[in-house]
């Protein structure tokens, strides 16, 4: 084999080996959370009847919808606290998580569709508009698949507004408030006693 030859044969196996070690490096899964940022997959994956507790307040989950648009996807859970106020928390992963804590405004007189829109003594500001496909578990009062029209607002750093409907129904309106991942707690089950 000549010098070249050699030289050559030497060059590939480096270079097959590099890209093996990076290729194995990238598919081991990061066990250590990010700091400030909840353990993958824990507000994504609560279930029916799963636990938590944000800031003060303890919830149950009594439901979970999970909606997706294109390559983006999102899961909206609701929450019972007994006091009879619907909430629900919404779980965007991406490269930060972004969880949002949202109050139903069964009351609220707004429509969608204006850039700015007035409630309860505050000024929100379009953000985005779409319809995402839905399939929906537990009591969330929807049928199990569908689609889902929206409207968002945002005011100052951590108010949110929401608007949507579900298949044909009218708007359902909920003020919503981001929350650092430091405010939510996911409670142990009797199994992880």
């Amino acid at each position: 084999m000549s010098g070249s030859l050699a030289y050559l044969v030497v060059a590939v196996v480096v270079l097959v080996v590099v890209v093996v070690v990076v290729i194995v490096v990238r598919a081991r899964p990061d066990r250590t959370p990010t700091p400030g940022r909840p353990p993958r997959g824990g507000p994504l994956r609560l279930a029916l009847h799963d636990r938590l507790r944000i800031r003060d307040r303890e919830y149950a989950v009594s439901g979970t919808i999970r909606l997706v648009e294109g390559d983006w996807s999102w899961v909206q859970h609701l929450l019972d606290d007994d006091s009879g106020t619907r909430h629900r928390l919404s779980v965007e992963d991406g490269p930060e998580v972004e969880l949002v804590l949202w109050t139903d405004e069964p009351g609220a007189t707004v429509s969608p569709g204006a850039p700015t829109i007035e409630l309860g003594r505050r000024r929100y500001t379009w953000t985005e508009t779409g319809q995402a496909r839905y399939t929906a578990t537990g009591e969330t009062g929807l049928p199990s698949a569908g689609t889902v029209r929206y409207h968002d607002y945002q005011s100052g750093g951590a108010a949110r507004l929401s608007f949507e409907a579900y298949g044909e129904e009218g708007w359902r309106v909920a003020r919503g408030e981001l929350l650092d991942p430091a405010d939510l707690t996911i409670l142990p089950t009797n199994e992880d006693r």
